[in-house]
């Protein structure tokens, strides 16, 4: 069944600005600036200035069920992008070892990351980050800390750390060696 039209609608904090041109969403913040373009996918997205705030309105005309699940993903996805330019993403990563510790050596001013001694193999894993990324060590012993704005970015860096540290040809169940994502959080913390 289609309905008419589906509407979902995000109010935009202050110090924020979102710019909308032909389905390029800009969001602009106190941390920086992300751009993304949605223009895969039909729909309209409106920015409705009220006398104090703004509104970003996504609607979908004519929608089937399948179409209309689309409007959360966009709206999720400008509310993270809205959570990247005001507090930011922070990824912490464990260093998971039963025998030979892991070397994790970050470079080129966080920007790459060097792996080794994984499983006592001399071979030295080199992980770049995604641009707007950055990745260091932790105070916590064996611990690295991923943080930049853009949420697709920086778990996309986590992951291809993790994914670089697979063990290959052996027992997973036994062989539990790895860097696995310990917590995922903002860089600035709200007071509680």
């Amino acid at each position: 069944m289609k309905d008419i039209s589906s509407v979902e609608s995000l109010n935009v904090p202050e110090g924020v600005t979102v710019t909308l041109k032909a389905r390029n969403i800009t969001v602009e913040g106190p941390r920086g600036k992300i751009t993304k373009n949605v223009g895969h996918i039909q729909m309209d997205i409106q920015l409705v200035k009220r006398s104090k705030s703004q509104q970003v309105v996504f609607t979908i005309w004519h929608g089937a069920r399948k179409h209309v699940a689309c409007l959360r993903t966009i709206k999720s996805l400008v509310e993270n992008m809205i959570t990247g330019v005001t507090k930011g993403f922070l990824y912490k990563m464990r260093l998971v070892y039963a025998h030979f510790p892991i070397n994790a050596i970050p470079g080129d001013g966080g920007k790459t990351i060097q792996i080794r001694n994984f499983l006592g193999e001399k071979f030295v894993r080199d992980c770049p980050m995604l641009e707007g990324v950055t990745v260091a060590m932790s105070d916590v012993k064996d611990e690295l800390i991923i943080s930049g704005n853009d949420i697709e970015k920086v778990s996309q860096s986590a992951a291809s750390i993790t994914d670089k540290c697979r063990v290959k040809d052996k027992d997973i169940r036994k062989f539990l060696d790895g860097i696995y994502i310990s917590e995922r959080t903002t860089v600035v913390q709200e007071e509680v």
